[in-house]
């Protein structure tokens, strides 16, 4: 593939020396353990925070009991239940999961079991020595999934109840699912710095469906529910959801050449854009008041960066330079800056410029191409792919204090690590990598730990965080 379309798209040991070996294996295990139960080593982690990321270097430790079952008829829903939130309060990078090997044999339901004396103390104290507690219970009530969950502050308050939740949905395992997303977004709120939990966002990607096709796809932040939202059957691609989640920009060539098209979706029908006429429209970005559109337009062969209103009327060009501009991204706390992509140097490079157009600069310095930016939600930090210091075309994960210019890498010559995207806690970062087979979509804690993979069949790629 060129650049061009690349920028636009997309021996045995005596007893001694073996007891050495079992002592130096006791040692790398339990690091490993610390590290693994701690989400990242001191000194990640420490590197992302200088740069803005809302990462503790501290977590705090959380048991998170198995709901109580009080009709045998919802023990299904509960077992995904009690899954469900567990894996998100895990993968939130907020707290010290305790294992549940260590719980006391006897587990609340409710509140008032914990007032019996040493009940709270079981808890704190070890093995557990937990400082939070969540637990709950769930039953079926009037033919409807009933479930209440609780947190609890184990560390000696005068008020230890943190959090007492009651939800009613139906009885679909659908149902249990966003109901642990709801406790566990409300556990994070109150318990892990007053952001809101991601638990129940939203990740659009594109599909490879077949030759010379490719679909919008969404799923939940946990790779569940995957299912398309566009099925044009033709190139489909660059997904871009508006601020408030109600509308979905995209490429596609369902015209000939490629365009840009939103779709609303609330009713999943078309709304109207004007492109550029007579050029190659491309790789939408909203302003982060929803007004607003940026996007990359082709005029006498050179791609360049247009703003307009969300229809695409009153287009206004902000570039003027020979070769590829594109993939404009807006700083979404200020509204004031785009970073974008340009090779005007020679290789593409992350450029940063006022939303006018003025005060360009160049944000990545040395070799390499740098591809793909797009901004942390306190609008600090710049992430983008960038093939420095590896062969070319292996792109890896980096991140960017606009301010002081500061890097930090987060992926490591795993394949090639493409298009990251922050969550809108700006905790973790969503990205493409073909480090398994064929191009998936992963995510990381934004210090570079706990890699997951969230799809796992077909071609993945393009992936961006909606807040719904």
């Amino acid at each position: 593939m060129s650049r061009q379309k690349k920028l636009c798209f997309e021996p045995q040991r005596h007893k001694g020396a073996k007891s050495l070996c079992l002592g130096v294996l006791v040692v790398v295990l339990a690091l490993f353990a610390y590290h693994s139960a701690n989400g990242a080593p001191q000194e990640e982690r420490k590197a992302a925070i200088s740069i803005g990321i809302p990462l503790s270097l501290e977590l705090r430790k959380l048991a998170v009991a198995d709901f109580r079952v009080n009709n045998p008829e919802v023990a299904p829903l509960v077992g995904v239940f009690n899954q469900v939130v567990w894996n998100d309060l895990d993968n939130s990078g907020v707290f010290d999961l305790v294992s549940k090997s260590f719980y006391p044999q006897k587990v609340p339901g409710r509140g008032e079991e914990l007032a019996a004396p040493g009940a709270v103390a079981a808890w704190a104290e070890p093995p557990v020595s937990a400082q939070l507690l969540a637990f709950g219970n769930a039953s079926l009530v009037t033919g409807n999934l009933v479930v209440e969950g609780f947190l609890y502050d184990t560390t000696g308050s005068a008020r230890p109840q943190i959090l007492a939740r009651r939800y009613t949905d139906v009885t679909t395992e659908a149902a249990a699912r966003m109901i642990a997303h709801r406790f566990a977004d409300a556990i994070l709120q109150l318990a892990g710095g007053g952001l809101p939990g991601i638990a129940e966002s939203k990740i659009y990607f594109a599909r490879q469906m077949g030759p010379g096709r490719k679909d919008i796809w969404v799923m939940d932040y946990d790779g569940a529910n995957q299912r398309p939202v566009t099925q044009y059957g033709n190139l489909t691609l660059t997904p871009a959801v508006s601020p408030d989640g109600s509308k979905l920009g995209f490429t596609s060539y369902m015209e000939g050449s490629p365009k840009v098209f939103i779709l609303s979706l609330v009713s999943m029908k078309r709304l109207p854009f004007l492109n550029v006429s007579g050029s190659l429209n491309t790789t939408p970005a909203w302003s982060p008041d929803g007004r607003r559109m940026a996007f990359a337009a082709s005029l006498e062969g050179h791609s360049q960066i247009f703003v307009a209103d969300e229809d695409g009327r009153n287009a206004r060009r902000l570039t003027s330079t020979r070769g590829v501009n594109i993939s404009p991204q807006w700083n979404p706390k200020t509204g004031a800056q785009i970073a974008f992509v340009s090779d005007r140097g020679g290789l593409p490079q992350v450029y940063l410029m006022d939303s006018d157009g003025a005060n360009v600069r160049r944000l990545t310095e040395g070799g390499g191409d740098a591809v793909t930016p797009c901004w942390s939600p306190n609008g600090m930090t710049v992430a983008f792919s960038w093939t420095r210091g590896f062969a070319p075309g292996n792109y890896n994960v980096f991140l960017l204090d606009v301010a002081s210019g500061k890097l930090v890498q987060l992926t490591h010559g795993a394949g090639r690590n493409e298009h990251p995207w922050f969550s809108p806690d700006g905790r973790q970062i969503v990205f493409e990598s073909d480090r398994n087979g064929g191009k998936q979509i992963f995510t990381t804690l934004a210090d570079g730990t706990r890699v997951r993979a969230l799809t796992t069949a077909g071609t993945n790629t393009a992936p961006v965080w909606s807040l719904r």
